[in-house]
């Protein structure tokens, strides 16, 4: 039984000693999944860009801003002469917090008196917000004692204004970026498998005898996931909106424009992939891959892309699911216009000419 058992086993191996693929697979994507998870990823939220807006240019009050900038946490991107200047930061994303020192801060504090500053927060990422709000009460309560004068039981109270959403409600949070890993997903896996479909079932050979050219059978053939995923889309919203309080605040025209740059490029990455896939099952692995990972990992959907590492930060510029998320919540729930997120849907229509060039090529090569 063993000796039998044994010649099982060695004929495995020399399987899988030709199928590199199957092997690299198996070998490579702990090791690549473990980089990733152990080094690359981080729930600390670092690198926060932070404007100041002081209106009191005293020592005091560079101390506190000082103390914000020490802390490792803030990067400061901008200083303001005062509030009217803030919200252009916050609604382009150059901004993600802002100090504002009010008039006789180091007054009050050298009078022996209690004072305030405000501490504005961009709550449309509300976990990152959460985080940064309690960075900031930590700052203050830690600081506020070295450069008060007197001893007052709290000599700086931070006073808290949340943008964009207010309560920092998750659902606002989660449901453009699970509206993207959903999109992404759906639309390479489904592209991928209708294509290869034809190779598996022996029919791609009728249709290549066919006057139907490669680049018409591929329009044939995404036509209709490109319908399907412009209507999850809208469903998806609809309920976000009726069960989750979600709101619309930019146009829909806007909104609609977006999702369909987002999906061409992603039924252009599935017949990519269908043209490098032989069978059902290795479209299906390849489209999960390179589509479900990136989406969840890198696209900044559950982890800051500002606190990861310079080298991770530069992989996720190649996902598109990235610039659809930070456009999408610019619309959603900003109310930006176009020209907050142009930048985010010229870089899907890149990823989408890119993944349409290569996938003709590919397809004429192999259809």
């Amino acid at each position: 039984m063993i000796r039998r058992a044994l010649a099982i086993a060695v004929k495995e191996f020399l399987h899988l000693r030709r199928d590199w693929r199957t092997l690299l697979s198996l070998v490579g994507m702990p090791m690549l999944l473990l980089l990733i998870y152990g080094y690359a990823l981080s729930f600390d939220v670092r690198h926060i860009r932070l404007a100041v807006v002081d209106l009191d240019g005293t020592r005091a009050a560079r101390e506190l801003r000082d103390a914000f900038l020490a802390s490792g946490y803030f990067d400061l991107v901008a200083t303001a002469a005062d509030q009217r200047a803030l919200p252009p930061l916050f609604d382009t994303g150059r901004a993600q917090a802002a100090l504002v020192v009010p008039t006789g801060f180091a007054a009050a504090l050298a009078a022996g008196r209690s004072t305030s500053v405000q501490f504005l927060l961009d709550g449309s990422d509300s976990r990152t917000a959460t985080t940064v709000l309690a960075y900031a009460a930590q700052i203050v309560a830690a600081r506020s004692p070295r450069i008060a004068a007197a001893s007052v039981v709290a000599p700086v109270v931070p006073r808290t204004v949340v943008w964009y959403n207010p309560d920092l409600a998750s659902s606002r949070f989660l449901v453009p970026g699970l509206l993207a890993f959903i999109l992404m997903v759906t639309s390479v896996v489904a592209t991928a498998l209708a294509v290869v479909r034809e190779k598996e079932r022996g029919t791609m050979e009728s249709l290549r005898a066919s006057p139907l050219r490669a680049v018409e059978l591929l329009l044939g053939k995404t036509a209709p996931y490109l319908a399907v995923g412009a209507a999850a889309a809208s469903g998806s919203l609809a309920l976000a909106w009726a069960l989750f309080g979600v709101p619309i605040r930019g146009s829909l025209l806007h909104l609609a424009g977006v999702t369909l740059l987002f999906l061409i490029g992603g039924l252009a990455w599935g017949v990519l992939i269908s043209t490098l896939a032989e069978s059902q099952q290795v479209a299906f692995q390849m489209g999960l891959l390179t589509s479900m990972l990136p989406t969840l990992l890198l696209s900044g959907f559950i982890f800051p892309i500002s606190s990861m590492p310079r080298v991770i930060q530069l992989v996720t510029h190649i996902v598109p699911a990235r610039y659809f998320l930070a456009a999408l919540r610019a619309i959603v729930l900003k109310g930006a216009g176009a020209d907050v997120w142009w930048p985010q849907a010229a870089a899907l229509v890149v990823f989408g000419a890119v993944a349409l060039t290569l996938a003709t090529v590919r397809a004429i090569r192999s259809l």
